[in-house]
């Protein structure tokens, strides 16, 4: 489940998400249970072992322990929700990878009625529709659904049990349906993944020829509910937690070289340890503003669960990948080559980051977000 691989720099998490409140949401679900599921007694992260998590293992355990009574996004505790969700990100990036897909589909039959997950069931998510792969959904018989083509971009599709599949109906509309993986009609090819960052998702293809599934919601619904913005922000903490693994990389660093006693003094710091300083520097200003972003995001959504939440969500969202991307070229300028080469954990971390954040639609996003300011009260920015 777990297997140990060398020592790691990296070390505790950046805090900023938990500055203020709680750890533990509406939910129950205690962020301190997460942190030490994913960093066990014995493997320490800046010596000794480092623990390699298996993201599929993860999930598993985590449905066991819990993972399904995760506050949802917009009633009332939605940063707790997101905490969760930098946490695990901050520790492995294909593992929120699922554990995201996982609560993100609870959360789409929760408000769209769909059918009630099964105790233990392992939830994936997959709505990308490139023009090469898309899935027609048909009337099958007692009222659900029949699934062919293929589906890309299926993320954990070799370890979960059920999924919720973006498709097409005959009248050409967009539709959402829940689909049991263990049946005759679904086949979970190799094709379509041949990744180095963010490789242990295993985002293949899927094939549904006759699969059986059940309608989620009406068409079109699942783009036009207002839950569809929480979950798009809600990737925002996921790549902010990513960033604050490699960031942590850099405190860890100059703490390290400014507790020697030749450089404990301002005056006696060498110019190498200025530099880094000075990296160090730029990564906690970014940092924090994407903290405050997430935070006011998730304020914002809890008190208005019902209105569209698009600009917020774009907002956070760019500013959470400009963060990550500032914060990777800092980080490899600060430390050099070394644990690109040496330290695996900091080595997968730094190849899954950039493949995470592309998940972001870059300048067609924020062409997007400066449309809802065009009409916007000349006050919109003020303090």
């Amino acid at each position: 489940m777990l297997r140990s691989v060398p020592s790691a720099v990296l070390p505790a998490p950046l805090p900023l998400l938990a500055r203020t409140g709680a750890t533990t949401g509406a939910s129950g679900v205690d962020i301190k249970d997460v942190l030490q599921a994913l960093a066990p007694a014995g493997g320490g992260v800046t010596g000794g072992s480092t623990p390699a998590i298996d993201p599929d293992d993860l999930l598993r355990d985590l449905v066991s322990a819990g993972l399904g009574a995760i506050a949802l996004p917009g009633v009332g505790n939605t940063l707790a929700r997101w905490r969760l969700f930098a946490a695990v990100a901050e520790r492995d990036l294909a593992a929120i990878k699922l554990v995201e897909g996982h609560a993100d589909a609870l959360a789409i039959l929760a408000e769209l009625d769909g059918p009630d997950p099964a105790p233990g069931s392992l939830w994936a998510t997959w709505s990308a529709e490139p023009p090469t792969a898309r899935v027609q959904a048909r009337p099958g018989p007692d009222g659900g659904a029949v699934l062919t083509g293929t589906k890309a971009w299926c993320s954990g599709a070799a370890a979960v049990t059920h999924a919720v599949v973006s498709a097409w109906n005959a009248d050409g509309k967009p539709v959402l349906v829940a689909v049991a993986m263990n049946q005759p009609g679904v086949t979970v090819t190799d094709r379509g993944w041949h990744a180095v960052g963010m490789e242990a998702t295993y985002s293949v293809e899927v094939d549904f020829a006759q699969a059986d599934a059940h309608w989620v919601g009406r068409p079109g619904q699942y783009v036009g509910r207002p839950g569809f913005w929480h979950g798009g922000a809600g990737i925002a903490a996921c790549w902010y937690g990513g960033a604050c693994a490699i960031a942590n990389a850099v405190r860890h660093a100059c703490a390290a070289a400014a507790h020697r006693p030749d450089n404990a003094a301002p005056s006696g710091a060498s110019a190498a340890l200025s530099f880094r300083l000075a990296h160090l520097g730029a990564i906690e200003v970014a940092l924090g503003q994407t903290a405050s972003l997430l935070r006011e995001a998730a304020a914002w959504i809890d008190a208005h669960p019902k209105q569209d939440a698009m600009a917020i969500a774009l907002r956070v969202r760019a500013s959470a990948e400009a963060t990550a991307t500032l914060v990777l070229d800092h980080a490899g300028r600060a430390l050099g080559a070394t644990p690109y080469c040496r330290d695996p954990r900091y080595a997968r971390m730094a190849a899954d980051l950039p493949v995470f954040i592309r998940q972001s639609h870059a300048e067609q996003d924020l062409a997007a977000l400066a449309r809802t300011q065009l009409d916007a009260p000349e006050n919109s920015w003020g303090l």
